[in-house]
């Protein structure tokens, strides 16, 4: 997958604790995750997996993947908000448009106060347009 302009390293989190190992704790990962990656990979989607969701978003902190997919909404906010709260960012892929979206609620606890932190919605604006304009091209005018 080539994205900003570069091939991305994907690794997916299994469904199941330690990624079921090997059908003690579930077959999702056998019966849909696996062939689901190998699919992907025969088209040259650079993904592996499924990995244990309890490591693997701190190896793609560390830099040894670009993205990775959680199977399910908390699975990967609980470990984001835990590496980078306020400074990452939410997308959703498989939309025929770009959507980036804050890292945090609603905060409606803290609205109209003065005391929000903007920098999850700035850095969620920033990715959007590097994700619709990759090369740092200026987009057409029409």
């Amino acid at each position: 997958m080539n994205l900003l302009g570069r091939e991305v390293k994907i690794a997916v989190a299994g469904l199941n604790p330690h990624a079921s190992e090997q059908g003690m704790f579930g077959s999702e990962e056998a019966n849909e995750i696996a062939p689901a990656i190998e699919q992907c990979r025969g088209l040259g989607i650079a993904v592996t997996g499924p990995f244990s969701p309890d490591t693997i978003f701190l190896r793609g902190f560390s830099g040894d993947f670009d993205a990775v997919i959680a199977c399910y909404h908390d699975q990967a906010t609980i470990a984001v908000k835990s590496l980078s709260f306020g400074s990452s960012v939410n997308v959703t892929l498989g939309l025929p448009l770009i959507r980036t979206s804050v890292d945090h609620g609603t905060a409606f606890d803290i609205a109209g106060k003065g005391v929000a932190d903007a920098s999850s919605m700035k850095a969620a604006i920033k990715l959007a347009a590097e994700l619709a304009n990759p090369r740092g091209q200026r987009p057409p005018i029409s």
